[in-house]
């Protein structure tokens, strides 16, 4: 069975031990995914939709690296500041992401760890075939 992580190269992911994507057999799983960019400036502060669509981008890459791809994100959770303020972003981009795919999706209010970072989304995928076939070797 294949086991692969990633390791996008933040900040925390060596001190806390733990990695940015991790793939076992089919089944893929991504950390909680902010706006910080490489640099270690937030994008687009206090702006769900963008920091969303940021962040959705980011999951597309670590995906990619352990083999998957969008069409095969099963599950979305979104961790905001206020939910109120910051879920109509999340859902406008969610809906542009994730047209035809459909994966159930919650959210949740949530303190997260720097002014003006207002969203956090981590993503399960199962990769399978377009009739839903898994490869469980």
């Amino acid at each position: 069975m294949t086991v692969e992580t990633y390791k996008s190269g933040g900040r925390l992911e060596a001190v806390a031990a733990y990695s940015r994507a991790k793939r076992v057999g089919p089944f893929v799983y991504v950390a909680g995914t902010t706006a910080v960019e490489p640099s270690g400036k937030l994008h687009a502060p206090g702006d769900s939709y963008a920091q969303s669509t940021y962040i959705f981008n980011r999951i597309e890459e670590a995906l990619r690296e352990v083999g998957a791809e969008m069409r095969h994100v099963v599950r979305t959770r979104a961790f905001m500041v206020d939910m109120a303020r910051d879920g109509g972003g999340f859902i406008r981009a969610h809906g542009e992401v994730f047209k035809g795919i459909d994966p159930v999706t919650a959210g949740f209010e949530a303190g997260l760890s720097q002014e003006g970072m207002v969203i956090e989304i981590e993503v399960d995928a199962v990769i399978h075939g377009p009739n839903g076939e898994l490869d469980l070797s």
